[in-house]
Formats: structure tokens, sequence, C-alpha cells
């Protein structure tokens, strides 16, 4: 299979199995689904998810955000781990937010990677998912199965991304990096992956990868 017969098998199936991608993490605008993404750093959206509904009902604004003292955030984002750094960047950028852009989360990559704890990846979520702007954010798992799938060296997360808008049309980016995630943690996880299920691993894995995972049975 060439790559370019690979990337069209990739995303019909993809869009099979996941016509409608929800967002994973709870929100209700541009805010809320900024400090959900932030507290998703090493932690599962699942865990994001349990904690949010606390932290919103005391504050889902940055002008009730910067009310909060800083050790009352970190005492209810705890969960999520990393508290003490995640705490101080969200009441800090919550200032940022009233100083610079009017209360209102700006729909711009440098604006938003200007904000304390916001690198690209949280910058490119908050841009797909909020303002529905053609992003790829990468996570560990594109960036694993972007690999597996022989359509990057796997290098750096930056080097994925890059082959990831080279090869899928920008048009279908915002969907299909859920759809990639959803398909990883559903069939091709980091540990534990069942080669019978995995079945673009089968039909699009480097030679590697299906050396590494197929049973010597079949």
């Amino acid at each position: 299979m060439t790559k370019k017969e690979k990337v069209t098998f990739i995303m019909n199936s993809l869009q099979r199995l996941y016509p409608h991608p929800p967002v994973p993490l709870d929100h209700s605008d541009p805010y809320t689904l900024l400090i959900a993404v932030l507290l998703s750093a090493q932690c599962t959206d699942e865990r994001v998810n349990q904690v949010t509904p606390e932290l919103f009902r005391a504050a889902d604004s940055p002008e009730k955000m910067v009310e909060m003292d800083v050790a009352d955030i970190k005492g209810i984002i705890r969960p999520c781990g990393l508290s003490p750094a995640k705490s101080k960047n969200i009441h800090r950028l919550s200032e940022m937010l009233l100083e610079f852009h009017g209360g209102q989360v700006p729909a711009d990559f440098d604006a938003l990677e200007a904000l304390p704890g916001v690198g690209h990846k949280t910058a490119s979520v908050v841009m797909a998912q909020a303002f529905g702007v053609p992003s790829f954010p990468v996570d560990t798992h594109i960036h694993r199965l972007m690999y597996r799938w022989g359509l990057t060296n796997g290098k750096n997360v930056e080097q994925t991304e890059r082959d990831a808008k080279r090869l899928f049309p920008r048009e279908r980016w915002n969907d299909l990096h859920l759809q990639i995630i959803f398909y990883g943690r559903e069939y091709s996880p980091a540990r534990g992956l069942k080669w019978d299920q995995d079945f673009l691993l089968q039909q699009c894995g480097r030679a590697s990868e299906i050396k590494k995972w197929k049973p010597l049975d079949l």
C-alpha cells in the first residue's frame, strides 16, 4: 500500500467509525475549554471532566477566576496533578485575558501561546474546537499511530504535526485529530495492543511495527 493509499484508507475507515467525533473535554465556551485543556496536561480527559464541574461552579469566567485565591484553585484541581503550576497559570492567564483581551479568549495562535501554561498543542486544541480553525493538535495517541502507520519518523511531535498537515487535507484536520485519538484509545493503545482488533495497523503498519505486534501463529 502506498502512502497515498494509506492516507485514503485511514481517513475513510475513521470516518466510518467516528462520523461525528465529540470533543472529549466538557466545556461551555472558549474559556472553559482553555482551562480544561490546560488541566489535561499529564492527566486523563476523564479525570479533568470529574474536576472541572466544581471549578466552573466557583469560576467559569476570567472575572470570577481572578477573584479566587490561587490556593483555592489549587485545592480543587489537585486530582489533575501539577496543581501548584496549573493553579498559578490559570489565575495569571485569567488576569491577562482581562488586561489584554477584554476578558475574551483570543482566536489567535500567537496570543494564545503567550498565555502562561498554554503551549502550541493547547492553543491548537482551542483554535480547532472552540473556533473551528483548521489545526492538528498532536497528542501521544496521534504521535504513536502516525509512527505505527509509517506516516512520520516519530522523532518528535513537531515533525509528526508537520507530516500530518502535509498528508491529510486541511478540511479534515479538526475531525481527524479527534478520530485518531478515539481510535488509539479503543483499538491501538501503547500497551496491551490486540493485533486482531487493530485493523489499521494490519493494513497500514510499517514493517517493524507489524513484526513487533503480529502473533507468530497468524
